[in-house]
């Protein structure tokens, strides 16, 4: 089996990921992990499929679908690679009126403690602005509380930093 990272942007409309994954495992392949958002009209997904068909097969087979919903599909082996490391999950919370630069800075905050971020989500409605991040941190979280703090007074938000619930998980 090979494994296979497959992103797809396009216009979102009803059926789009049962046709994706109709032709990802007609091959008897197997969805490991899967993302998907709606960004203003515009699907985003990204996939990992084991399969036993190749990269170039794969964008071969998925072109029919990309022609008739108008996606842009991109396909690459997911080579092995050591697991990076990990620390204790937190969830990051900025809400507060658009600026630019919010997601970059409380970025910045993570980088410089060593955290990872495993998963990102903003929304913009009108000027209120939303920021979800699960991250892992490898150490002591309060360097980091204190770093958002500190941003969130700068930019005239709030944020949050709080432990992720075992049971959630």
């Amino acid at each position: 089996m090979t494994t296979l990272a497959v992103a797809v942007l396009g216009p979102d409309r009803p059926g789009v990921i049962a046709a994706l994954t109709e032709v990802l495992l007609a091959e008897q392949g197997n969805l490991a992990d899967a993302s998907m958002t709606i960004l203003r009209g515009q699907f985003a997904m990204t996939l990992v499929v084991e399969t036993p068909v190749g990269p170039e097969q794969a964008r071969h087979d998925l072109g029919p679908v990309a022609e008739r919903l108008g996606l842009v599909i991109s396909v690459s082996e997911v080579l092995p690679h050591e697991p990076a490391p990990q620390g204790m999950p937190y969830v990051v919370r900025v809400h507060g009126v658009d600026r630019p630069g919010i997601v970059h800075r409380v970025a910045g905050v993570l980088a410089a403690a060593g955290g990872n971020i495993t998963d990102l989500a903003t929304r913009l409605s009108g000027t209120a602005y939303v920021l979800i991040a699960t991250v892992e941190l490898p150490g002591d979280p309060v360097p980091v509380a204190r770093g958002l703090a500190e941003l969130a007074d700068e930019l005239g938000v709030d944020a949050s930093l709080s432990p992720v619930d075992a049971e959630v998980l």
